[in-house]
């Protein structure tokens, strides 16, 4: 059964109240909380807990709204750099005379920032995957370690394009280091 308008009012007011408390650091057995018409601490969580899934349901709408308009104007945007950056224009020399055709590399330019507007407004990018590795490709050696030792970690790490993986860096230890070895 749905809430009457005046009881929708009153259950909004009463939340706006008991989140302005929990804001304020208010605990749900407070008798400020209980006195907004609370029956128990569970009562009063479970009531919050509603109208903070009730904001993020309204919030979502929101931001469904704003994609959506954004979606709107982008696609205004790439309707009228679309030509340009598609179908190639008259060169013309000194004399005026057509030396061939070519693209607007600006408008192509332009086309490409609008669709990578576009990709991450709706999250169409896939995430970046970042990996660390140890020498060889295996895993990273945690625990405790030396100075030197971490040298020769960063040494073996090296650049990624050099073919250097042959090598244990730890047969070839740098000598000056070594007073960083002592305990």
């Amino acid at each position: 059964m749905t809430a009457s308008r005046a009881q929708q009012a009153l259950t909004a007011e009463r939340r706006a109240a008991l989140i302005r408390l929990r804001l304020a650091g208010v605990r749900f057995s407070d008798p400020r909380i209980l006195d907004l018409g609370y029956e128990s601490r569970g009562h009063a969580s479970k009531d919050f807990v509603r109208a903070l899934e009730q904001h993020r349901e309204e919030e979502a709408a929101e931001v469904a709204t704003y994609r959506q308009q954004e979606n709107e104007r982008l696609d205004a945007l790439l309707e009228a750099a679309w030509p340009q950056a598609t179908k190639p224009s008259p060169i013309f020399n000194k004399d005026r005379e057509i030396v061939g055709e070519e693209v607007d590399m600006r408008a192509v330019d332009t086309v490409l920032r609008l669709m990578d507007r576009r990709a991450k407004l709706n999250g169409l990018d896939m995430p970046v995957k970042a990996e660390l590795s140890g020498p060889g490709g295996g895993g990273v050696p945690i625990g405790p370690v030396g100075l030197a030792e971490l040298r020769t970690l960063i040494q073996a790490a090296g650049d990624p394009d050099e073919d250097d993986t042959d090598d244990d860096p730890r047969e070839h230890p740098d000598p000056d280091d070594a007073d960083d070895n002592r305990a």
